[in-house]
């Protein structure tokens, strides 16, 4: 890369005018993006790195993708970010804790992954998916800086380290107060970990997940999970078993912040009512991580700078001085939770995770579980909601998660029939389609018939079917069960095609 490229790239972030005259519509926008290396390349390249003992380059590939779009780690230092990281709950905690920052006045930004219909839900600002048009006005910039900066030909960033330096140079450019930021695999490697100056860390609960890049033990795990600590930056974390718990404590030592456990959500008290409509233990206990997340960050800001910010109250914008919330007066854990903070627990709605959509001939209920222990939550969740009903069980399970580990805590229950699908919508995928990206069929389908083989030796009294797209799938439950319970688990992709024909504007969510 030229010293020109890099001035060019430089002015053209810093000051907004276009480095190309070419224009995207947000359809080209996702087909250039489904044309990079898939996120399954990745992941099998890391593991080739592990296996031969080679040193993952992640970190410095990234910090290179940023500067060709002009942000350089001096700049992106100048991000104020609050960083997720954790095996369940990292998406709901990071949603919670953006709409409290919302909830108290603060401009938004919002990383998360994977997305559930569009792409575009990845980067949030606001509260709001970008739009379609936003989308393509900010891929345009950053594809066309990157592409134009070559060293040789097909020298990009993976489709999830695009999106990554994407999302980062749309939270710049738009000036957002803070952005939360969800990690993708892990924490130490991952490529959000580029951040260097970090205020507030969270990790939420820990257990096997990505076995064959983190680790296949616990302590293995919380490891690669601290490693988005910085020095001096406040952590937070949920209970964890002990040795979780002493490795990320060690960390926290190591680098030199603090780490602190949040209470039970039942220990605080409340200016108004706080009562969710989803009454799970995990599940409050992520709202308390999300509370202490975001006042953390409330109390670091105030501190740092007391400034004025415009609230919008019934469409009209007054000014709120953050100095007088009493969030900087607030003890290092927060125990009283205001109005807003209520607000913005009550007012969060994070799609696709223990979601209930009613529609005329079933009501579905959807979650992405793809843990052991948050299906035993998910199958916990189900069966409260329902007992007499007739059910059916659509399931999925990708990459190389154990699937019957995930059938287990669900077998239990009685399905009627269990539909074992390849997760996407329909059979014909176009170069446009969102999770364009997919393994070969004769892969997929064996993958769904190992796990109907799984299903029958674990449970043996469901009728079995194993069905090519969600939308066959769908056909079959509106044709043959109709008045069911329809449980959606096992993979967010799964629950993804699902909502982009059950609920594709995510209206429900």
């Amino acid at each position: 890369m030229t010293i020109p490229s890099i001035c060019r790239a430089i002015l053209a972030n810093r000051f907004g005018f276009r480095m190309s005259s070419t224009k995207f519509t947000y359809e080209d926008a996702v087909h250039k993006l489904n044309l990079l290396q898939s996120n399954k390349s990745t992941i099998e390249q890391i593991r080739k790195d592990i296996r031969t003992g080679q040193k993952c380059t992640n970190l410095k590939d990234m910090e290179k993708y940023l500067q060709r779009t002009g942000v350089t780690l001096s700049m992106l230092d100048e991000l104020s970010v609050i960083h997720v990281a954790g095996t369940k709950g990292k998406g709901s905690t990071s949603a919670m804790c953006e709409s409290i920052l919302r909830a108290h006045g603060y401009r938004t930004g919002f990383y998360s992954s994977p997305h559930l219909v569009e792409v575009r839900e990845r980067i949030r600002l606001d509260g709001a998916t970008v739009t379609r048009s936003q989308f393509a006005h900010h891929f345009c910039r950053v594809y066309d800086a990157l592409h134009d900066t070559q060293s040789f030909e097909g020298d990009m960033p993976k489709y999830f380290a695009f999106l990554t330096v994407l999302a980062f140079n749309v939270f710049l450019a738009e000036k957002v107060d803070v952005a939360v930021v969800e990690v993708g695999i892990g924490g130490l490697v991952d490529y959000t970990n580029v951040l260097r100056k970090v205020p507030v860390v969270g990790i939420t609960a820990l257990g096997l997940d990505h076995t064959s890049i983190l680790g296949t033990t616990i302590p293995e795990i919380a490891a690669a999970k601290a490693g988005i600590m910085k020095s001096g930056c406040q952590a937070y974390t949920v209970r964890q078993p002990p040795d979780a718990m002493r490795v990320l404590q060690t960390v926290a030592s190591n680098v030199q912040c603090t780490l602190n456990i949040v209470p039970d959500f039942n220990t605080y008290k409340y200016q108004n009512g706080c009562k969710f409509s989803i009454n799970l233990e995990a599940y409050q206990m992520n709202a308390s991580l999300a509370v202490q997340l975001s006042h953390a960050w409330m109390r670091i800001a105030s501190q740092s700078t007391g400034y004025l910010i415009q609230k919008q109250v019934n469409g009209n914008s007054r000014s709120y001085d953050i100095e007088n919330t009493n969030v900087e007066n607030d003890p290092v854990l927060v125990n009283t939770l205001t109005k807003d903070t209520v607000l913005g627990l009550k007012e969060c709605k994070w799609p696709g995770r223990y979601h209930i959509i009613k529609s005329e001939y079933a009501q579905f209920y959807l979650d992405g579980a793809h843990t052991k222990e948050s299906m035993e939550i998910c199958a916990q969740w189900f069966l409260e909601n329902n007992r007499h009903q007739e059910k059916i069980l659509i399931f999925s399970a990708t990459g190389d998660r154990d699937a019957e580990m995930l059938l287990k805590p669900l077998k239990e229950i009685y399905f009627e029939t269990v539909f074992f699908v390849i997760p996407t919508a329909y059979k014909e995928v176009t170069k446009t389609n969102d999770n364009y990206s997919l393994t070969e069929y004769k892969e997929l389908i064996s993958r769904c018939n190992r796990h109907a083989i799984m299903w029958e030796n674990l449970n043996g009294k469901s009728k079995i079917v194993v069905s090519q797209c969600v939308a066959d799938t769908l056909l079959a439950v509106k044709d043959n069960h109709p008045n069911t319970a329809v449980l959606i688990t096992g993979s967010l992709h799964l629950v993804g095609a699902a909502l982009s024909i059950i609920d594709p504007n995510l209206n429900n969510g």
